[in-house]
């Protein structure tokens, strides 16, 4: 499922528009596909929307793959695949990408697909969108010259375009659903409308969101299901159960202590992933407007106290992988040269803190921080591991709890923390979803999950430019094995493990990974073998 940066670069032009793609192409079915039946999927927490425009959190993505469609997908091998789109063609200079448009594709609420959703779309997400902004910052326009051709011109080359126009990252909105340019009045993102196999019924805060089959659904015969109900829960531990007694068929939140005993039971099935579209890490991040944080030996002691082999051991059991960098390990700008820059060393993290002015008072405390932390029981048994850790150094945590709402809002609106514990989309290309984490407008541009530790390095943010447009494999590389050598010494912040993705899931519940998306599929193969 990895993708080489040489395929990664190649891929916008290697495609003719002369050719109509198959439509589908997945992972192969073991048996005759059933039709009927409601999936029920079970999380930890709720989303704050249904549609990923203004949060592009994964609980808004599980549930909004289903009811928005992008313009292409990925298989398992990250070959493209037409959706909406059913063909496309780009050209020469890689400046133009023509996508032709299924036709007869209806919104839910009976209105055409047309070019001009296209447009309002990739426009929107550049605007406000958290990855969008630079995601599509090289997108001049988007031409429509007829209803079913849409020409996104670009300023300046961008070689991972194709690969962030899925209908995870980004979907294609009914333009007509978003009157007014302020987006977040828009009831769509509570009640959506959209073009997938699955058209939105109810959303019952605090309880679930439940799907009907689309009967209108563009590819004939699917979905399989009559529906698919999200259910919310308050802990991994509710999770689990809610499998283990078949009251859900799905989750990707169960406690990991209970997997060995699910995988016990012969009416279920574990699943672990390595999902190579979102690369997912636990990230650590430091709020540089804190005058202690603000030096930088007292982050690198910090970083000195960090026991990955700890969190991989007691909070994912084996599970995860330790991040040696926030670019993920299969691409090619990984810097191998400078893996673990600050291993576990309390006694060597001592000594930053005595030389950078911060001795144990005679409390034995030095200073106190308080720790946010995205909501989850792993990221939450993390932040527990952290508090022991530097509380063994004589700085004192606070750990604040909260749910998704108050997070966001914590962290990116209020600032009212001082370390964070995020959880990081690395995605399928490091401009997309790395530099976020250094990108100097997302200081003055908030946005969740865009540069918490309000860093600002001109030199980064001209490193990254560069590389978002430069086509030559080796050079783009070089420019990130740069960024890496920068931040990595002014540590705004720094990657912890590597996450998993893990499925639990009725035996019964047939084809859900069906894309290089994993978890976030738009289920209209999957079905109940029942």
């Amino acid at each position: 499922m990895h993708l080489s940066r040489r395929e990664a670069l190649l891929l916008g032009t290697a495609l003719a528009a002369s050719a109509v793609l198959p439509t589908r192409s997945t992972f192969a079915q073991t048996a005759t596909p059933k039709k009927g039946g409601t999936l029920t999927s079970i999380s930890v927490g709720e989303p704050t929307t249904l549609v990923p425009l203004l949060d592009s959190n994964t609980r808004t993505r599980a549930i909004s793959t289903k009811i928005l469609e992008g313009l292409v997908r990925f298989d398992e091998s990250f070959n493209p695949q037409p959706v909406l789109a059913e063909s496309w063609s780009v050209s020469p200079d890689g400046l133009r990408y023509t996508f032709n448009l299924r036709k007869g594709v209806k919104w839910h609420d009976g209105q055409d697909l047309t070019a001009a959703d296209v447009r309002f779309s990739l426009l929107a997400f550049k605007r406000v969108g958290p990855r969008g902004r630079i995601t599509f910052a090289n997108v001049a326009d988007v031409e429509t010259p007829d209803a079913h051709t849409a020409i996104v011109v670009l300023s300046k080359p961008t070689p991972f375009l194709l690969r962030a126009l899925t209908g995870g990252e980004t979907p294609i909105l009914a333009a007509h659903t978003y009157p007014t340019d302020d987006y977040a009045s828009s009831r769509n993102g509570t009640n959506p409308i959209g073009t997938g196999p699955f058209v939105f019924e109810e959303w019952k805060r605090g309880s679930h969101v439940s799907l009907k089959r689309n009967p209108d659904y563009w590819q004939a015969g699917l979905p399989y299901l009559d529906g698919v109900v999200a259910r919310f829960v308050g802990d991994a531990a509710a999770a689990s159960i809610a499998i283990e007694t078949g009251e859900a068929h799905l989750s990707t939140d169960i406690s990991l202590n209970d997997i060995d005993r699910l995988k016990q039971n012969p009416q279920l099935a574990v699943d672990i992933f390595t999902d190579a579209y979102l690369n997912n890490t636990q990230v650590f991040e430091f709020n540089l407007e804190n005058p202690i944080l603000a030096k930088k030996e007292v982050r690198h002691a910090l970083a000195h106290a960090i026991d990955r082999d700890l969190i991989i051991e007691t909070v994912f059991l084996g599970t995860a992988k330790p991040a040696a960098s926030t670019i993920p390990a299969i691409f090619s700008a990984y810097n191998d040269e400078a893996p673990f820059q600050y291993p576990f060393d309390l006694a060597k993290a001592g000594q930053l803190l005595d030389a950078a002015g911060h001795k144990k008072g005679d409390d034995g405390v030095r200073f106190s921080l308080r720790l946010a932390f995205i909501p989850g029981e792993t990221f939450k048994k993390t932040s527990e591991v952290l508090r022991s850790s530097f509380g063994k150094l004589g700085v004192k945590v606070e750990i604040l709890d909260g749910d998704l709402a108050t997070y966001i809002k914590r962290v990116y609106s209020e600032r009212g923390f001082d370390i964070n514990l995020n959880g990081i989309s690395r995605l399928f290309d490091p401009t997309a979803g790395v530099q976020r984490l250094y990108w100097s407008d997302g200081i003055k541009n908030i946005a969740p999950y865009v540069n918490a530790a309000h860093y600002n390095n001109p030199d980064v943010d001209n490193l990254f430019r560069a590389a978002a447009v430069e086509q030559d494999d080796a050079k783009r590389a070089g420019y990130f094995k740069q960024i890496q050598a920068i931040v990595g010494d002014d540590l705004p912040n720094i990657a912890v493990v590597a996450l998993p993705t893990v499925i639990a899931r009725s035996a019964a519940a047939k084809a859900l990974v069906t894309t290089v998306d994993v978890a976030s599929g738009d289920f209209a193969e999957s079905w109940l073998d029942v």
